[in-house]
């Protein structure tokens, strides 16, 4: 199984091969048998299908997750929730927030859209992916105006914070540590 799994693209004759170096014989029926009981598909599926961590661990460089995060703030009209957009680049553990807002909509994003996507500053320079949870704010315009710069946007499947770990790990150490120990006096405070 290990060597089925360490190997991808190793059919089942060449896994018998390799047993066969180290002693072993055993029909290719056999390790077909096997692989098939623990669920390890023949090779030219096995092949194809990545995983999650493969696909990291090959992309590190070139990916950057991002997400939203709430704060409720006292203004002169009250208790209001904000908003806040952050980006997080992978292999820096660089952060950014993006942007703060009372009402979020999709022209407030197409703007995150271009200050990200600028070729001086923009957090996305140089990079390939963006992974982001299936949030609504995360709009069509928004994620066809990343591919058009060349970033591609990989939409988590629902109910998977740990495939975003990072991401949803810096919103806990952000919530725990400051934003639920501090009262929070206009806008102004909390974009500071």
């Amino acid at each position: 199984m290990r060597m089925a799994k360490e190997n991808p693209h190793w059919g089942y004759r060449r896994i018998q091969g390799a047993l066969s170096n180290l002693g072993h014989d055993i029909a290719r029926s056999t390790i077909a048998d096997i692989l098939k009981r623990h669920g390890i598909e023949p090779a030219p599926e096995r092949k194809r299908k990545t995983t999650w961590k493969e696909f990291l661990n090959r992309h590190w460089e070139l990916i950057v997750a991002a997400d939203f995060f709430t704060v409720e703030v006292w203004t002169g009209r009250g208790l209001r929730r904000f908003v806040v957009l952050f980006f997080i680049d992978l292999s820096t553990r660089k952060m950014e927030i993006a942007g703060v807002a009372d009402s979020v909509n999709g022209q407030w994003m197409r703007q995150m859209g271009r200050n990200l996507t600028d070729g001086a500053d923009g957090i996305l320079k140089d990079k390939r992916y963006l992974i982001h949870d299936r949030d609504p704010l995360f709009t069509a315009e928004f994620l066809a105006m990343l591919a058009d710069f060349g970033v591609q946007p990989v939409k988590l499947p629902p109910r998977s914070p740990n495939l975003n770990a990072y991401a949803e790990r810096f919103v806990r150490s952000i919530k725990e540590s400051s934003m639920d120990r501090m009262i929070w006096f206009g806008e102004s405070s909390l974009r500071k």
